[in-house]
């Protein structure tokens, strides 16, 4: 007969496992989109913790004094689930940060749409990669780097074990801040360098044929040039989505860092 059996002692674990497991999925990058229902977000902490449960029970139960005192340590949790997957999270910025520099070059900084995934007014170009990169980190198997990792800090940082340093979260976000523009500009370059070059072009001609309307010949041909662009550096999406994913392990490494 199976035995269901359990104390308050590996409720109080399960409890703060499931804190931080819930809190690094509801931001983690894919699994904290809008158009994933929270029930099957929860469904998905819940079950993931009761794995990890089962592989990590200590030998010596939590200790706290007060009612108190649990709920900082159940707030130290959710903190740390948090702060790990703020640090991949954040690497999904840069690829809207890019459309947007795109879509200035080429003309659309003024067409805006609503992503349904943030529920924000995005460029239309940043919505592009948006997908195209959850699409790769769908097809690569990025989502089980994340859940590795989530594992992996159990070890490195036990349960109750979580220790701030806020001069190495600093750090690490101004780390993030220089790769940002770095990687934003490398992903963009492409748009960028054709765009610089039909400027100059454009300049050219307004001297020699004055009496044509640049401006209004330059806004068609910039939409037409930036987008054959597009369509021909597709090619260049699998390396674009190695640079942001080799930012989120070096993130999220650099804040389980900042919390031992």
């Amino acid at each position: 007969m199976i035995d269901f059996s359990f104390s308050i002692y590996d409720l109080e674990y399960f409890l703060l496992i499931f804190t931080r497991v819930s809190c690094f999925v509801f931001i983690a990058p894919f699994f904290s989109m809008k158009n994933t229902p929270a029930t099957v977000r929860v469904g998905l902490s819940f079950f993931t913790a009761l794995l990890l449960y089962q592989a990590l029970t200590p030998a010596q139960a939590v200790s706290y004094d007060s009612v108190l005192e649990y709920a900082i340590i159940v707030m130290k949790e959710a903190i740390t689930g948090l702060l790990i997957g703020f640090g991949a999270s954040i690497c999904t910025s840069i690829v809207n940060f890019s459309g947007s520099i795109a879509d200035m070059e080429i003309g659309l900084s003024m067409a805006t749409l609503m992503d349904p995934t943030t529920r924000e007014s995005t460029s239309i170009t940043g919505v592009y990669y948006q997908y195209a990169l959850m699409m790769m980190m769908i097809a690569s198997g990025m989502y089980r780097y994340f859940f590795g990792a989530l594992a992996d800090t159990f070890t490195l940082i036990p349960v109750n074990g979580s220790v701030f340093h806020g001069d190495s979260l600093v750090d690490s976000m101004l780390m993030f801040l220089s790769d940002y523009i770095i990687i934003g500009f490398r992903i963009v370059l492409p748009v960028f360098c054709v765009t610089l070059l039909l400027n100059a072009i454009l300049g050219v001609l307004a001297k020699v044929s004055p009496q044509m309307n640049m401006f209004a010949v330059g806004i068609q041909l910039k939409i037409l040039v930036g987008l054959s662009v597009m369509f021909l550096t597709v090619g260049m999406m699998p390396g674009i989505a190695d640079f942001v994913f080799e930012e989120m392990k070096k993130m999220m490494v650099s804040f389980v860092g900042a919390l031992q």
